[in-house]
């Protein structure tokens, strides 16, 4: 049996698949990522998962505490002459395929690997969503982004890997009338691949968030293997209060994107922080820092949270009195303010928190004030030391796009058991 399975990873994002590819010791042969921030992001994580191999980790932690810059960090981790990242820039298209595909070929020789073992991605999901769908339906429809997943099959042709993973919303069964689902199953069956397609929950992979998937598993048509036997029950054990309660209260504005102490000892963080490493001994705080609001949206803030806490229910906007009233339609999307649910699960943390945290206000009616970064991205499952790069904005989009990393790490262990059924 191989010590390693390697690895392709297309339209990579920030790194949440990932991620847990890594966390199930895979070898990347090159990752692609078209945006900057997010490239920035899976960069940053790459290098920290290669110096923590090689016990070169401290230069990661100087990083992270601000004792010299990105660019002195990456500087660093070349000094070292470690096996390169294998990170390509840009958005594929017809123009640039035969290139990209030529650099992995060299990232590949100079790794000295025979073949490529899986191939994992998703392309962007906006086009193939309900939602964007349903608010831009005609842009959607003729959204260039429907095809992208043809991108993700040429490379599927030209690599041949064993086993690929292709990740989306439930949404792409039904876009374009279903032609895309269809066609993408006829095209991976046309180049040797038996596949299966189950939608997912996050929540069944011990992340406490309800977030559904479509999960696409693949491989030769030589090999005698079938879709993994995912869990399907969710954890009762743990809910949002467990991913709150060790980190300092914030008010508005308050907070800092560099290091900070945590409100509680490690050691008396919750089991579920420390059972599923999203926290660990040694890490320091960073990205805690709360969005400014105005007086007008934390009053609907607290009322929104006195309600959950007293009926279990949704603050409806056509509730609010007409001093806290902005929009003119009160007969539709009424349902614009929504606080995280500490006795349970968290409703599905979407990119659109990059735009306005209305959808995810912190439950503690003494702090009043929408996630921080930190908040949101422990409810996707990023360990605290996963650092995002560029402005919050762009932290607050990769986090919202991303896979949850215990999820992809759920799927890269049964995906470990299927190449070594085939080894």
């Amino acid at each position: 049996m191989k010590s390693k399975y390697t690895v392709l990873d297309m339209f990579s994002g920030a790194g949440g698949l990932s991620e847990g590819f890594f966390q199930q010791g895979f070898e990347f042969v090159s990752h692609i990522e078209k945006d900057k921030y997010a490239r920035n992001s899976l960069e940053t994580r790459a290098i920290y998962h290669a110096l923590k191999n090689s016990n070169n980790e401290k230069i990661y932690r100087e990083y992270i505490l601000g004792n010299f810059n990105r660019d002195e960090f990456i500087q660093k981790f070349k000094e070292l002459e470690l096996p390169p990242i294998g990170l390509l820039e840009g958005e594929i298209s017809e123009s640039n395929e035969d290139s990209m595909k030529k650099e992995i070929q060299k990232h590949i020789d100079v790794l000295n690997i025979d073949s490529v073992d899986v191939m994992i991605g998703g392309p962007p999901c906006q086009a193939y969503s309900l939602a964007g769908r349903g608010r831009k339906p005609e842009e959607m429809k003729d959204d260039p982004r429907n095809y992208l997943y043809k991108h993700y099959t040429s490379f599927l042709k030209n690599f041949e890997p064993k086993i690929f993973v292709f990740e989306n919303v439930p949404g792409i069964r039904s876009a374009k009338d279903g032609i895309i689902y269809s066609n993408l199953h006829e095209e991976v069956k046309r180049l040797g691949y038996t596949t299966e397609a189950h939608i997912l929950n996050s929540k069944d992979f011990s992340v406490l968030q309800e977030r559904r998937r479509i999960i696409f598993i693949g491989w030769k048509d030589e090999y005698d293997l079938s879709y993994p036997d995912f869990p399907n029950k969710p954890s009762r054990r743990f809910n949002i209060s467990a991913l709150l309660n060790d980190l300092p209260p914030l008010q508005a504005d308050e907070g800092t994107e560099g290091p900070a102490k945590y409100a509680k000892p490690f050691v008396k963080s919750s089991r579920y922080l420390q059972r599923f490493k999203i926290r660990e001994n040694k890490d320091i705080l960073i990205q805690h820092n709360a969005r400014m609001h105005n007086s007008r949206d934390r009053i609907i803030y607290r009322l929104a949270i006195e309600k959950w806490d007293k009926e279990r229910k949704r603050l409806k906007y056509d509730e609010l009195t007409p001093e806290l009233q902005t929009h003119k339609n009160k007969t539709s999307f009424l349902d614009r303010f929504k606080v995280i649910n500490q006795y349970g699960y968290s409703h599905a943390v979407l990119a659109h928190i990059s735009k306005d945290g209305h959808h995810f206000i912190h439950p503690d009616i003494k702090q009043a004030r929408s996630l921080t970064v930190r908040e949101v991205a422990r409810i996707q499952s990023f360990p605290d030391n996963y650092k995002f790069e560029g402005p919050r904005i762009a932290q607050y989009a990769q986090i919202g796009n991303a896979v949850p990393p215990l999820m992809a790490k759920g799927i890269a262990i049964e995906i470990e058991k299927m190449l070594e059924e085939i080894s």
